[in-house]
């Protein structure tokens, strides 16, 4: 093995550290949890997916997808609503307490990507932010 550091090795002890960090704080937002703030993030962005989207874009399987949108719905932070384009689909869509915890989510994650940033220029921050696109974009399940 050369002395290069393992990438691998030092990417995933600091997603473990991110994702255990993120749990703690989650709390915050009346007891979501990662995954949940993942979804109630991108349906803030894209209120009205298709769980098939929210699902591709979380990289989530479309099962666990389906359970984690059960569990949300329940505790009231999304609702499905009717596909206007297709009588068997069902879009996503916050609700004004998914909205709350997306806001909540924003600031956590302003907050984390400030502590991440930490020491780092614009620049080098520019070029982690590139090498981690390009490692996703290697490893995608499209390959």
């Amino acid at each position: 093995m050369s002395d290069q550091p393992v990438f691998y090795t030092l990417l995933k002890a600091a997603q473990k550290r991110v994702e255990r960090w993120i749990e703690a704080e989650a709390e915050q937002i009346e007891g979501v949890t990662a995954a949940q703030a993942g979804l109630v993030l991108y349906l803030g962005k894209h209120d009205g997916a298709a769980i098939g989207d929210a699902a591709e874009a979380l990289d989530v399987a479309p099962s666990a997808m389906t359970g984690l949108v059960d569990r949300m719905t329940r505790a009231g932070y999304v609702e499905r609503r009717p596909d206007p384009t297709d009588g068997r689909g069902q879009r996503l869509h916050l609700t004004d307490q998914g909205w709350a915890a997306r806001n909540k989510a924003v600031a956590l994650l302003d907050d984390l990507n400030q502590r991440m940033g930490e020491g780092l220029s614009a620049e080098d921050a520019d070029v982690v932010a590139r090498w981690l696109d390009a490692v996703a974009a290697k490893f995608s399940r499209e390959d």
